[in-house]
């Protein structure tokens, strides 16, 4: 049986891989972030159920990443801490997050809070209506559905290549933020940035040219770019 999906952000490699061990023996899907900056991506390009957030990040801190989250995501959030005063405790919890743990924990407690969140969140789902893992997006007349990887413009279809589709589908979920060649090169080809390498801007010219097709000059702009730092889509 497939169980939810999970992100643990923790900037210790062996306390996030301790989480992880645990978490994984539960069948629990797991990505690992080691940053605010990272998890801040990751939360881009895919859907999580709970994440599990260490509050002293390099990047961006705990306490930003959660009120971030907040503004569009409702999924649980529990923070694992060192601190440990009831003025910290609350502070996270009048940020957004739902529980916390502070450090050092046993895997028991982890998992005992972790299946509780996750028995909330199911209750409030299916109370709600509200589906965990949207499978479409739209901007104007673009539409992606991320399960059967299909892209409509106007209604008609345009073939992607499998990295066209995916750094267009971490456009579309975040429309108005700015993704530099760096970050695109690294969250899709999962390897380091060069600089030189011209890759982004050649996937990017062919999905471009790909929506021309269909809808002509007037609206082909679907991407911008913003001279200095990346792209994003055009408002």
């Amino acid at each position: 049986m497939n169980k939810e999906h999970i992100l643990v952000v923790e900037d210790d490699v062996d306390i996030n891989n301790l989480i992880t061990t645990i978490l994984c023996k539960q069948n629990f899907k797991v990505t690992q972030a080691f940053s605010g900056s990272e998890a801040s991506l990751q939360m881009s390009i895919a859907e999580f159920d709970l994440l599990l957030l260490d509050l002293m990040l390099p990047g961006i801190n705990g306490e930003k990443l959660i009120k971030q989250i907040r503004e569009s995501k409702e999924m649980p959030i529990l923070v694992i801490t060192a601190k440990t005063s009831l003025e910290d405790k609350v502070n996270v919890l009048n940020l957004g997050a739902d529980d916390y743990i502070t450090k050092p924990f046993a895997s028991e407690e982890i998992l005992a809070r972790v299946n509780a969140q996750l028995r909330r969140y199911r209750k409030f789902i299916s109370k709600t209506g509200k589906i965990n893992r949207p499978n479409q997006y739209r901007f104007k007349k673009l539409v992606l559905e991320e399960e059967s990887r299909k892209v409509t413009v106007d209604g008609k279809p345009i073939s992607l290549t499998a990295h066209e589709f995916d750094i267009l589908k971490i456009l579309i979920k975040n429309p108005s933020k700015v993704y530099s060649r760096e970050s695109l090169y690294e969250l899709i080809w999962k390897n380091g940035y060069y600089g030189e390498d011209n890759t982004v801007n050649v996937h990017i010219s062919n999905i471009r040219k790909k929506i021309k097709t269909v809808i002509g000059d007037e609206e082909s702009e679907y991407i911008k770019t913003v001279w200095g730092i990346g792209f994003k889509l055009r408002n």
